[in-house]
């Protein structure tokens, strides 16, 4: 995380930036692009405060999983990032 985001979500919403997809299998095949899935696991880059009654779980910086077609996709400074509550959110890793 070189540079800070100019952007703060509101209440129990977090950024996360998604991890890069699978380039090869574990046996060494290249994946295609056309075949290549939605990462489900990335990095928290900016978290909310949370709500009154329910502070944030998570933190800047953890790695988190999260459902195959939770939140929404934004682009912010160039970057594809995702903006969720953290309720769609699965596990810390």
């Amino acid at each position: 995380m070189a540079k800070k985001l100019n952007v703060t979500p509101l209440h129990d919403r977090v950024i996360v930036k998604p991890a890069a997809a699978e380039e090869k299998t574990a046996g060494g095949i290249i994946i295609p692009d056309t075949a290549k899935e939605k990462p489900q696991k990335g990095t928290i880059v900016a978290a909310g405060a949370g709500k009154k009654d329910e502070p944030l779980t998570v933190k800047v910086g953890d790695t988190v999983l999260y459902g195959k077609y939770a939140g929404t996709e934004i682009q912010i400074d160039g970057q594809d990032l995702l903006i969720m509550r953290e309720s769609d959110l699965l596990a810390i890793v």
